[in-house]
C-alpha cells in the first residue's frame, strides 16, 4: 500500500495493530514524519461511523501493510445538499393556547408556591 495522505479513508483492523480487534474506518488528516519502527506509521484523523461522519479525533500507530484503503473522503461542499430536512412539527400549525397563570415562579413546585409569603395559593 502507498503511504496514506490527507483525505484518505482507511479500514483499520487487527492486521494494522492488535488494538484494532474491533475494526474502524479512519479518515486521515495528516501523516506524522516521526522516526518509528520500519513499516509502522503515526496518523492523525477521525474515526468514522457507518454513515461516514466523524465521531472521534484520534492519533493511531499502525503497520502500513495492514491498512486497507476504502477511498477518499467525500467533498464536504457536495454533502451539504444531501442533508435531510428537519421534519415538520406535528399538528395543524395552529398556535398553542396561552398558558393560564399559576401564581408560581419558574421552577417552583405547587408545594413551594403554596408556602411562599405574599404569593397567592393555587
Amino acid at each position: 500500500m502507498m503511504l496514506p495522505s490527507s483525505g484518505d479513508v482507511l479500514f483499520v483492523g487487527k492486521a494494522a495493530s492488535v488494538q484494532f480487534a474491533d475494526p474502524i474506518l479512519f479518515r486521515v488528516i495528516r501523516r506524522h514524519e516521526y522516526s518509528t519502527y520500519d513499516g509502522w506509521i503515526w496518523l492523525d484523523g477521525y474515526e468514522l461511523n457507518s454513515h461516514g461522519d466523524a465521531v472521534e479525533r484520534r492519533s493511531i500507530f499502525v503497520q502500513i501493510a495492514g491498512l486497507r484503503s476504502v477511498g477518499k473522503a467525500p467533498d464536504p461542499r457536495t454533502r451539504a445538499s444531501q442533508v435531510p430536512q428537519q421534519p415538520k412539527r406535528p399538528g395543524n400549525g395552529a398556535p398553542r393556547a396561552a398558558q393560564q397563570p399559576t401564581g408560581r415562579r419558574n421552577g417552583d413546585s405547587p408545594a413551594q408556591a403554596a408556602h411562599t409569603p405574599g404569593r397567592a395559593r393555587t
